[in-house]
């Protein structure tokens, strides 16, 4: 019988990778028998027993058999329930169940068969998608629920099957199915804005709102110290509604992360709101980070384009805290295992909150301070320097008065906010590229882009004597000036941009 031969896909790291799925099929005398080569893991040699009961189940009498499947490259470890429906269609090729045809080959084919030969949704489905493009392939044949996932990339065909049966009908009449296809425009991301916490319904703190407002606009990240329930939660969360909506390619690498993380919600063709991640503080460094014996993205990928909050920042353990040095400095983190190194995108605002001391009161104009200075030193040491110093602003959130809960007087709104905040990153973007801004400046560009006359010099160079800051912190200051010089409209660096800046480094904590 024919050797059929089906194109289909693996997921490394981010992205997908082109699997060709051979199967060299014949009717034996003996007992039923198939057998998968390819490096395939555990999940992918079971596949055997669900595609021969689904094919069965779906009204094909193959008899007995002896058949090989091979997962090439052969060098590639092959995981996952994916393989199924190429497997399958390759068994009923070999049989003469399928007519052989040039449409196989235009096809990218992947699916998780049900033993009734219904198919079953798999993970990375826009990575897959993006593949079937990138190989000039039609289309790309997957089950119904990762359709609208799918059809997010444009200039391929979606073909989506709920069933075995439909699949084989398809390659019989490609007619018989309609491709799926979903409307990409940026009143997309628009239209799904939600904003949780409005700016104008936080209370006074007006220092801290100008520097979560200076965070959102450069992406920068800021830490945030005061006691509870002066609203460091709250602007945290505010910081969210006031950052630019998504680019569609800013969306499309926000999906693939959460579709490889198996968290894209049902039904969502594509990420259309920025992430906003608040992982626990008994989260493990694997959690933070990403990992497995294949490596999935972490909290900090997942918070990929969005806000990364950390609250009760020194209850962290020391260990987890210490790892994100790596993706709040390159924006990027590499994992590395036997079977290759994996790098996933860790580009975000990190806002982090911390109390004062252990019982959160140091400093509070009302309620006294119970712990010792010693308890103070060793609660506020669980933070390293190296990790404090990738903090561009550390801000004192003072208690609010009675006074301030109470005022009438409306504050801005996210949206003006934001205005602002959009204002200032399309200056970054023209001056640095499309999605880059002063937070990610390289020093080399810093020094073309934010250059400094001899008053800003002079000024910079008194803070950094009395501060005692590293080179690292003196880099941070001009990109934060540089930020609050686009916001304002500026051309240019100038003293008070500069004063500002230094004035967002001044937490007790540090």
């Amino acid at each position: 019988m024919p050797l059929a031969v089906f194109d289909s896909a693996s997921i490394a790291c981010l992205d997908a990778v082109s699997v060709s799925v051979e199967v060299d099929a014949m009717v034996a005398e003996e007992r039923q028998s198939l057998v998968i080569v390819g490096l395939p893991d555990s999940a992918v040699r079971e596949s055997k027993d669900r595609v021969l009961s689904a094919v069965r189940n779906s009204g094909y009498a193959l008899g007995s058999l002896y058949g090989v499947v091979n997962l090439a490259p052969g060098d590639l470890k092959k995981e996952g329930s994916l393989y199924d429906l190429p497997i399958a269609l390759g068994l009923l090729s070999s049989f003469g169940k399928i007519p052989h045809s040039q449409i196989q080959n235009d096809y990218l084919v992947v699916g998780e068969l049900a033993l009734s030969g219904e198919l079953r949704p798999v993970t990375g489905a826009l990575s897959m998608a993006v593949l079937a493009r990138d190989l000039g392939k039609k289309g790309l044949i997957l089950p119904i629920q990762n359709a609208k996932e799918a059809a997010a990339v444009p200039g391929i065909s979606i073909i989506p099957v709920t069933h075995l049966n439909e699949a084989v009908a398809f390659f019989s009449n490609p007619e018989s199915i309609q491709p799926v296809s979903v409307s990409m425009t940026q009143d997309l991301f628009t239209a799904a804005r939600d904003i949780a916490i409005d700016f104008a319904d936080i209370k006074g703190q007006l220092f801290v709102k100008r520097a979560v407002e200076i965070a959102a606009a450069g992406g920068h990240n800021i830490l945030l110290s005061g006691p509870p329930g002066s609203g460091k939660t709250m602007l945290a969360k505010a910081l969210l509604g006031i950052i630019p909506e998504f680019t569609l390619e800013e969306a499309i690498e926000c999906t693939k992360i959460y579709s490889i993380a198996g968290l894209l919600p049902e039904g969502k063709s594509l990420m259309t709101e920025r992430p906003f991640r608040s992982p626990h503080h008994t989260i493990s460094y694997a959690g933070l980070i990403g990992g497995g014996a294949v490596p999935r993205p972490g909290e900090v990928s997942l918070a990929n384009g969005g806000v990364l909050f950390l609250d009760e920042l020194p209850e962290f353990p020391r260990r987890v805290l210490e790892v994100l040095r790596q993706p709040l400095e390159d924006r990027r983190v590499t994992i590395s295992r036997a079977n290759g190194n994996f790098t996933f995108p860790t580009s975000f605002i990190c806002i982090a909150a911390m109390n004062p001391c252990p019982c959160g009161y140091l400093g509070h104009p009302d309620k006294p301070c119970r712990d010792s200075q010693f308890e103070v030193s060793r609660y506020r040491g669980r933070i390293s320097g190296p990790l404090l110093d990738r903090m561009d602003m550390h801000i004192d959130v003072p208690a609010l008065r009675y006074s301030d809960m109470i005022a009438t007087n409306q504050g801005e709104t996210s949206l003006v906010v934001r205005d602002r905040v959009q204002q200032a990153r399309l200056k970054q973007y023209a001056r640095l590229g499309i999605g880059r801004t002063n937070g990610v400046m390289l020093p080399k560009e810093s020094k073309i882009h934010a250059p400094l006359d001899a008053a800003c010099h002079a000024l910079l160079q008194q803070a950094i004597d009395v501060m005692g800051a590293s080179a690292r912190t003196c880099d941070r200051l001009v990109k934060v000036a540089l930020t609050i010089s686009d916001l304002a409209g500026s051309d240019r660096i100038e003293r008070h941009h500069l004063l500002e800046a230094i004035s967002f480094r001044n937490i007790s904590a540090r």
